[in-house]
């Protein structure tokens, strides 16, 4: 119906990228900000919290810059998975959840992921 918009897909996906990028970057941030409290937070080790921050991180700015990006997204995905699996397994929580913290997220991050990993982030990347 509007075929300009086809135009803009690239620009479409650096965006989405800088967000996706974003939002890893600064969960990344926090889990090695203070790894004892983040661990506590989401009952993993605190030496298992370090890697997963490391992962978000190195993923985030991966994603963010387009560099090796079907890698960061299979990385992110699999991080996501986990999360996915630790709130409707172990915590038990809705898609929307109590107070705001349902799977739903954790969800429109991989859909997120799925779009980049599948168009490798759109033509303006490195690797």
């Amino acid at each position: 119906m509007f075929p300009f918009f086809s135009d803009f897909t690239d620009v479409a996906l650096v965006l989405l990228r800088v967000m996706v990028g974003i939002i890893f970057i600064d969960s990344g941030y926090r889990s090695l900000k203070d790894p004892d409290a983040r661990a506590k937070s989401i009952g993993l080790s605190k030496n298992l919290t370090v890697l997963l921050g490391l992962a978000e991180g190195l993923g985030g700015v991966a994603v963010l810059v387009g560099c090796l990006t079907h890698l960061a997204a299979i990385g992110l995905v699999l991080v996501m998975l986990g999360a996915l699996q630790k709130k409707i397994f172990v915590w038990n929580a809705g898609f929307w959840g109590k107070d705001g913290y349902g799977w739903s997220y954790e969800l429109m991050i991989v859909s997120m992921l799925l779009v980049i990993l599948c168009t490798n982030g759109g033509r303006f990347v490195f690797l």
